[in-house]
């Protein structure tokens, strides 16, 4: 797969591990879970359990990516 195949998806080539260890440095826990609503951000988070969840939660890892657009990518 050619690097151009998804030229209007801002996330092609992003891992998941990447925009959580993004959005960690620039929020805080409480942070992030102020700004998406889900436990494995409020309760004991972890970049492990945080990857777990979201891979297995399409509606929460959307949440995810569309705040890490907001925060990091130029409009």
């Amino acid at each position: 797969m050619s690097s151009d195949s998804q030229p209007n998806n801002p996330l092609h080539g992003v891992k998941l591990v990447t925009i959580l260890e993004k959005l960690t440095e620039k929020y805080s826990w409480e942070d992030l879970a102020g700004q998406v609503n889900i436990n494995c951000f409020k309760k004991d988070p972890s970049i492990k359990s945080s990857l777990k969840f979201l891979r297995r939660t399409p509606w929460a890892r959307e949440k995810v990516e569309q705040l890490y657009l907001q925060s990091f990518k130029k409009k």
